[in-house]
């Protein structure tokens, strides 16, 4: 496998990663300071909005094995597939629930990704991963707490 390592995260990729946290903290602070009807609606969107992240994470591994020069497949498909299919089951739940089962996920993720992202010469995303993760999955089970209030 040939692969072309990336320093880091530019600008864009930093400036749109952090900016993808917004959804997550507002819509976690809106949960514990609404009122029951509005509270429903931003603890939906907040289940959609995570799962949606957490798809998202699963398909960076499709990107990954594509730009390899063998183009077999990997184990690292089956597990691009997992994070969407965890998400799907999170939207199915409970939103506390699911908004717990998101978290567990968004974590998950980052420890594949751990391991994945030094094979594939991205090691140096690592770092704003973490923090990205640790934003999003506090965020979840803020929201989740604040569902029971």
């Amino acid at each position: 496998m040939t692969v072309k390592a990336i320093k880091s995260p530019g600008q864009w990729a930093q400036g749109l990663g952090y900016g993808g946290l917004i959804p997550f903290v507002g819509l976690a602070l809106a949960i514990w300071l609404q009122d029951a009807p509005d509270r429903a609606r931003s603890l939906s969107a907040l289940q959609g909005y995570g799962a949606t992240i957490l798809s998202f994470l699963g398909a960076i591994h499709w990107g990954l094995v594509m730009r390899e020069a063998s183009g077999q497949p990997t184990g690292w498909l089956v597990w691009g597939v997992t994070p969407g299919l965890v998400a799907w089951i999170a939207l199915l739940l409970d939103p506390a629930i699911g908004l717990w089962v998101i978290a567990a996920g968004l974590w998950s993720c980052f420890v594949v990704d751990r391991l994945a992202y030094p094979k594939f010469g991205v090691r140096a995303w690592l770092p704003m991963r973490l923090v990205l993760t640790l934003v999003a999955s506090l965020s979840c089970i803020a929201g989740a707490m604040g569902a029971m209030q």
